[in-house]
């Protein structure tokens, strides 16, 4: 019995403190703790999939939670375009979710590992690119007033920027929230490149939305697992106070690091994400 109960206690321990980590990556990235939970969970622990999948669903959620106020306060994150946004990602997390049981997900994972490694190269491309600068015009975006501004603790001035492409990034958030469902990776990992690459919004911005909208996508596709029975009290506990400690932190380094760095930090992240998609779908797990 005691052995049982130093197992158990170095699990947890073992999921809190791998969870601290994703949850900090998670908030200065905008991408949600479950890119790093889920392949640890498994892959380093030998949990199955769907329970690993149920706790970075639960993952998320508090990533966003732990990161989204803070943001907020801070007014990096577009409240206008988030809310806009979640529509078309809620929707499409409910329908990942239910497509999640019936999809066989080898080639799933391969169609988005080379959609992620196109847009990492991308944005990598973009490094270098004048945040706050010139866009085409959106008349949808003007009549909705999603143009905003933060203001930037590096550079020590205001940043105003314009947002453009209002359609392309709803569909594009659609697409995100289906792999949010079906993968229960966090769909953030396609919500940064599609607002910073097609809607124009700068990095920190792109980030800071992507935290509030993370979460509200997760709650979507959350009760379907729960009900499936996936979430485990066990492995999401840990996982949840681990990512929310994490994200706390998290939202304290973002404003102090500069946007080129966090770009190229993404990137990094965004390819290794790929990598794993990609080598998962080709052996057909």
């Amino acid at each position: 019995m005691t052995q049982l109960h130093q197992t158990v206690l170095q699990f947890v321990l073992t999921t809190f403190a791998i969870s601290v980590a994703a949850g900090l990556l998670g908030a200065l990235l905008g991408l949600g703790g479950g890119i790093i939970v889920v392949p640890a969970l498994t892959l380093g622990l030998g949990l199955d999939i769907r329970y690993a999948i149920g706790a970075s669903v639960v993952s998320v959620i508090a990533t966003s939670s732990g990161a989204a106020a803070a943001y907020v306060r801070e007014h990096m994150t577009n409240l206008r375009v988030g809310m806009f946004l979640e529509v078309a990602t809620t929707i499409g997390a409910i329908t990942g979710a239910f497509l999640a049981g019936r999809v066989a997900g080898r080639w799933l994972f391969v169609i988005f590992g080379l959609m992620m490694g196109y847009s990492a190269l991308e944005m990598f491309r973009n490094r270098h690119s004048d945040e706050g600068g010139p866009v085409p015009p959106d008349r949808v975006a003007d009549r909705l007033k999603l143009h905003g501004s933060y203001y930037d603790q590096v550079l020590h001035r205001q940043i105003d920027y314009r947002v453009t492409h209002t359609w392309i990034g709803l569909g594009l958030m659609y697409v995100a929230g289906c792999v949010s469902g079906l993968l229960g990776i966090g769909s953030g990992a396609l919500k940064v490149p599609a607002m910073d690459l097609a809607m124009r919004l700068p990095i920190k911005v792109s980030t800071a939305t992507s935290n509030f909208m993370i979460g509200v996508t997760a709650a979507a596709s959350a009760g379907v697992y729960f009900a499936r029975g996936d979430i485990l009290s066990l492995v999401a506990g840990p996982v949840a106070a681990g990512v929310l400690i994490g994200a706390s932190a998290g939202s304290l380094l973002l404003g102090r690091l500069t946007s080129r760095s966090i770009r190229i930090a993404f990137v990094v992240v965004l390819l290794w994400v790929s990598g794993q998609m990609l080598w998962k779908g080709m052996r057909g797990s």
